[in-house]
């Protein structure tokens, strides 16, 4: 297994999350040795979703306001129909998103996680994957979809569903070891800025 230690990595989550989707990832950052502190929108805990219930609750470390990705060293973004719902539609986890793309270090995304990436402006020109209802939204952004288990693109991971989870923290953790990645064609700072230039903060 890679070794992390001393790695730093952001879980970004609010109420709704699919279960298994924050815990798995979470559970295999820390067995590698990173430190993974789960963000987001409000102080507390925060509740999952486990297939067609609520589950568990996660403790917050950290609430959005104000967090920088400088402090970090990955980005995971679980998903959970109403978690990333939630999430897109706020100014301060888009701002944070957009850091990680500038500054080139790894994001993982699964499931409906993609849709925050949409609304950061990050996703153009991107091979990704994500839950299947979300395909057309991701290509009316720019980016390539495929139906695969999991699709790596310069440091930007994505995957399908829960039953992808293993492929998908494999390959998050070998990003993750990996550290900053060169930018696609176009570059990543540059999608960032144009997804604020069209209104997006």
């Amino acid at each position: 297994m890679n070794s992390l230690a001393g790695r730093r990595v952001a879980i970004v989550a609010t109420d709704g999350f699919e279960q298994s989707e924050l815990m798995k990832p979470k559970e295999a950052l820390e067995q590698a040795g990173a430190t993974t502190d789960v963000i987001s929108l409000k102080a507390g805990q925060i509740r999952g979703w486990n297939e067609q219930n609520w589950g568990e609750s996660v403790r917050v470390d950290r609430i959005i306001d104000g967090v920088r990705a400088a402090e970090y060293d990955a980005l995971v973004l679980p998903g959970g129909v109403m978690n990333p719902d939630k999430l897109r539609v706020n100014p301060e986890v888009r701002r944070f998103v957009r850091e990680f793309f500038e500054q080139r270090k790894p994001v993982a995304a699964i499931c409906h996680g993609p849709w925050t990436l949409i609304d950061a402006g990050v996703i153009g020109g991107r091979r990704v994957t994500s839950w299947p209802s979300l395909q057309t939204d991701l290509e009316n952004a720019g980016a390539q979809w495929v139906d695969e288990a999991v699709v790596v693109d310069h440091g930007l991971v994505t995957s399908r569903k829960p039953a992808d989870i293993p492929n998908f923290n494999q390959k998050m953790l070998e990003e993750i070891a990996e550290g900053r990645h060169t930018a696609p064609h176009g570059g990543s700072a540059k999608m960032g800025i144009q997804g604020a230039i069209s209104g997006r903060p």
